[in-house]
């Protein structure tokens, strides 16, 4: 019940924002060791939108952003608290991408995973929940081409992709067959507040 929840309401936001023309307020944030390849970039997105109508008949709930924008979102019959949702009442949405990047020990054993979790706010209260979902590939370094900067990188699925290196990376240091590890952590948090 509570993943159903999660995913339909997550879905009804994301599909009502992409639909929609929606500003929102993006921070990223980078952290880089000098002549270390990789470091952690973190790129946060939020949306604050305030209730302007419900129908609860059809479950529909019409917002406006800060900027004016407006929006709606059809509630599925699944998602629990909908009657606790008032005009006027703040949505807060947060969406925040986390990877770490960092090239592998020689010998390291590296391991994917992927592992998620969920949280919803108990019956009865304000409609609110959070997912995360963390994963880690390690990568293989096919190509490195020092002219243009740029290494090749074949991820466990067989696809490639071609990267740019900073400038401050001694790109002698490393080698074809050199292990990258890349971590990614994604977190969705939706709540309601009174204002």
């Amino acid at each position: 019940m509570k993943l159903t929840y999660l995913l339909l309401l997550s879905a009804a936001i994301m599909a009502a924002v992409s639909c929609t023309t929606i500003t929102a307020e993006t921070d990223t944030q980078t952290k880089i060791k000098q002549g270390v390849p990789g470091g952690e970039v973190v790129q946060t997105t939020r949306i604050n939108a305030t209730v302007t109508a419900i129908d609860t008949a059809r479950r529909k709930v019409s917002l406006i952003t800060r900027q004016g924008e407006k929006f709606s979102v059809i509630a599925d019959p699944e998602v629990d608290n909908f009657d606790q949702i008032h005009i006027g009442d703040q949505l807060k949405v947060t969406y925040t991408e986390k990877v770490i990047a960092r090239m592998a020990k020689p010998g390291e054993k590296t391991e994917d995973v992927g592992e998620a979790e969920f949280d919803m706010a108990p019956r009865g209260s304000k409609p609110a929940m959070m997912t995360s979902e963390t994963y880690q590939v390690t990568a293989t370094v096919i190509a490195i081409d020092h002219k243009k900067r740029k290494a090749t990188l074949r991820f466990p699925d067989g696809t490639s992709k071609k990267f740019d290196v900073r400038n401050d990376v001694d790109l002698g240091r490393h080698k074809v067959g050199d292990r990258v590890v890349i971590r990614t952590t994604e977190t969705f948090a939706m709540k309601m507040e009174i204002p």
